[in-house]
């Protein structure tokens, strides 16, 4: 009875277009008032405590960062690199998107700042060049969702957190998953500009190709300083948070120079709106995420789903059920802080990864971002499109299908996931 109240109040409320952060706030603080015997102070407490995760201070560097790659050109010369590598294919232009989004999600760990980056510029040069607007659309609202999977990704930390795992760990378990899933949407992507007979770029050799990549040296670079820094051993994924917000400030004000420092207040202000937003959901969700374990929620769940003796297959098979219906509703650092201790002691018991398992459930957040009606990147796509939200979600499902089929590929072979940890760790 208790978790169906808990569930129900937050579904009713979403239901009402209530935000999430509120829904989630609003339905615990009333749960806890009225539903048990802790006092309301409890909720003051858990929004502090949160504030004191170690793990979650890589948030806002990570956001940060974003923001100065965002203003500071470097999405441009990640676009110019990626389009003398692929251009010349067919469908090149789209598949410079996807590789482009592939690099930008390396170095900002944010979906949403993804598409705004990649989106703004390419989209207009898809249309310009010939391609279908809704084609162009849908590439970049799901090739920017890869900034969830591939690291450094705010969702891995998110869960890394929850569960008390390696955020190390979940960063390189997300590399091959994070590869493979773009690397099938720049297949379908060619499959479908050779038959429709799309427009590509002319070739114009190696030393235009070393050209771009000299001029996005320095936006690539700071892949390897953070996953280097990381498994090297020389700073803590926190550090290295921090380490790409200043790092990601020099290369904009005093390296390309397409930031001036007028323009900086603006920067820290728009990261400092969105760092406020993620860290008021996750408190939220916290306070959410006490109120199920004081129910022994979690525990009963156990119980009941050893009990009914259910294979490992069928528990994943179960988990990406329950994600996908999540991932309509709620934003993904709330889904993982709740559901993420629900699974993660069943998935030991049954003898799954909890790596294996983060790593599933942080595609199944990527497959969210494309999913109406909370799908924020089907929002941000629509905004740069000026297509109606409808016409966007339309133009994404094709998309999806291929992010499904990833995701079970994910699910069922464990290696994707868990070879280079086991060949690192």
């Amino acid at each position: 009875m208790s978790a169906a109240v808990l569930f129900g109040g937050l579904i009713g409320l979403l239901l009402l277009g209530v935000p999430i952060a509120i829904s989630l706030g609003f339905t615990s603080l009333a749960f806890i008032a009225l539903g048990t015997d802790d006092p309301p102070v409890i909720v003051a407490q858990k929004l502090f405590d949160t504030m004191e995760h170690t793990t979650l201070l890589a948030i806002p560097f990570f956001v940060l960062s974003s923001h100065f790659l965002t203003s500071g050109g470097v999405s441009r010369r990640l676009i110019d690199f990626a389009r003398a590598l692929v251009g010349w294919m067919h469908g090149g232009l789209a598949m410079a998107a996807v590789v482009s989004c592939m690099f930008f999600a390396a170095i900002s760990g944010s979906s949403p700042a993804t598409v705004v980056a990649i989106g703004s510029i390419m989209i207009p040069g898809m249309i310009n060049a010939g391609y279908e607007k809704s084609f162009a659309v849908g590439t970049i609202a799901t090739a920017g969702s890869l900034g969830i999977l591939i690291p450094p990704s705010i969702p891995m930390i998110v869960y890394a957190d929850a569960v008390e795992e390696s955020v190390g760990k979940m960063f390189i378990a997300g590399i091959i998953p994070g590869l493979m899933m773009g690397g099938l949407l720049m297949l379908v992507t060619w499959l479908y500009a050779r038959y429709r007979d799309m427009p590509r770029e002319p070739w114009q050799g190696w030393r235009h190709l070393l050209q771009c990549f000299l001029r996005a040296f320095w936006g690539l670079l700071l892949i390897f300083i953070v996953v280097g820094g990381i498994y090297g051993g020389i700073f803590t994924p926190t550090e290295a948070a921090a380490v790409a917000a200043v790092y990601s400030a020099f290369i904009a004000l005093f390296v390309h120079r397409d930031l001036a420092f007028s323009g900086v207040p603006e920067v820290m202000l728009n990261a400092a709106k969105m760092t406020s937003m993620l860290m008021f959901i996750i408190a939220c969700a916290m306070i959410f995420a006490h109120a199920l374990t004081e129910q022994q929620i979690p525990q009963d769940l156990a119980r009941s789903i050893m009990d009914k003796d259910l294979s490992p297959h069928a528990f994943l098979l179960l988990v990406n059920v329950i994600l996908w219906f999540a991932g309509d509703f709620m934003e993904p650092s709330a889904i993982l802080l709740i559901m993420a201790p629900l699974f993660h002691p069943i998935a030991v018991s049954l003898g799954i990864d909890p790596i294996h398992l983060g790593i599933i459930m942080t595609t199944n957040m990527e497959v969210g971002m494309i999913t109406p009606p909370v799908g924020l990147n089907l929002y941000v796509a629509a905004g740069l499109s000026g297509m109606s939200l409808g016409a966007v979600t339309r133009a994404a499902v094709p998309w999806m299908l291929v992010l499904i089929v990833a995701l079970l590929l994910i699910t069922y072979i464990p290696w994707l996931s868990l070879v280079l940890v086991e060949a690192m760790f």
